[in-house]
């Protein structure tokens, strides 16, 4: 199973950034897409943000011109730069990857909290 270790939550006032990281155990070429969800209290988990292993990326409507994903394909790390912030990006957010090789499935980084409030 591809293990995938989340960084960089944390608290934050409104209008300020912080950058999650997401490292893979195998190259990100394995993995259809990665990207990030996010689940806020009492809410279903939804998504943010998405790569594929062409560098196209997808955003939701909530978040796009906030946050930038990216890869570093040397380093099989995403990062996830979210600028602006909003307490309504309050949750815990997971790094996602849409695995290829050997079989297709979807696995899950462990989660990192990120609060957003003064």
């Amino acid at each position: 199973q591809v293990q995938l270790v989340e960084s960089g939550g944390g608290l934050v006032q409104p209008g300020g950034s912080l950058r999650l990281s997401c490292a893979a155990d195998r190259s990100i070429f394995n993995f259809f897409t990665m990207g990030w969800y996010r689940q806020a209290p009492g809410k279903q988990r939804e998504l943010v943000a998405t790569i594929t292993s062409d560098g196209d990326t997808h955003y939701d409507y909530s978040v796009r011109a906030r946050f930038t994903l990216s890869s570093d394909n040397a380093k099989n790390t995403v990062y996830l730069q979210m600028n602006s912030l909003k307490p309504e990006d309050t949750a815990v957010y997971y790094c996602y990857a849409n695995v290829r090789i050997p079989y297709q499935y979807d696995a899950w980084g462990q989660g990192t909290q990120v609060t957003v409030a003064s």
